[in-house]
């Protein structure tokens, strides 16, 4: 889900400092990977009573704004690396008429992180298990932005196929993670909908690290990390 205002600045700020970090003593050494879904088209979206991502830079503006935070947290040696879902921006760039792909890669210049686009769920397991000698270079934290629903993470969601997805990370691949490749102590969100139901279990199975994850819907925001929308709705791992 998604919206371009800004309710709620006070438990935003309330869960930020409650579910991330907020210690350099908090968070091990390595590498810390964001992984950034794709967005929807609009005509697949333009006759829902509830249409999603009005604006191409969702989950990307998301990822942005936690790159900032821990730029600003833990400074300029972090190795921060984003995993961009490209083949969605693609297509969305022909709806919009905008170089989006070099929209991203302004953020890359300006942050100063590593930037990896990928075009299957396989491609982010390979980098995971093998974009950096893991005996050397832990996982310190890996976190997700973008459509989900409880079993797997969506990267093409509404932007080949009307609400359905063709590119995904399922829970049933999660057991192909070499377990061995995480810090002790990682740090592990999924800011998408739905996760905490069902994925995070099937995670904390296959790796070893556990997975804070919704339960319920999260909605993406303007100026903050995304929010909890759903009666009800809590943060488990």
């Amino acid at each position: 889900m998604t919206k371009r205002f800004l309710p709620l600045i006070t438990l935003v700020a309330i869960a930020f400092a409650e579910w991330v970090p907020t210690a350099k003593a908090s968070v091990p050494q390595g590498e810390w990977i964001i992984l950034v879904g794709g967005v929807s088209l609009n005509q697949w979206e333009k006759y829902k009573t509830q249409p999603h991502d009005h604006w191409w830079a969702n989950f990307v503006h998301a990822a942005r704004i936690r790159t900032e935070q821990l730029r600003a947290q833990f400074g300029p040696d972090l190795m921060i690396t984003w995993l961009v879902y490209k083949p969605a921006y693609v297509e969305r760039a022909k709806q919009d008429g905008v170089d989006l792909i070099g929209d991203i890669n302004s953020v890359r210049d300006k942050f100063n992180l590593r930037l990896v686009y990928f075009n299957k769920g396989g491609d982010v397991i390979d980098y995971l298990n093998n974009g950096q000698p893991r005996t050397s270079l832990k996982v310190a934290a890996f976190e997700y932005f973008g459509h989900s629903n409880r079993a797997c993470f969506m990267f093409d969601y509404s932007n080949v196929i009307d609400s359905s997805a063709k590119a995904w990370l399922h829970e049933t691949d999660l057991s192909k993670i070499d377990r061995h490749i995480f810090a002790k102590g990682a740090f592990v969100k999924s800011w998408g909908c739905h996760t905490g139901e069902e994925m995070s279990k099937y995670w904390h199975a296959a790796t070893g690290t556990r997975m804070w994850g919704a339960i319920g819907k999260t909605q993406f925001m303007d100026e903050e990390l995304p929010i909890l929308t759903s009666e009800g709705g809590k943060w488990v791992n």
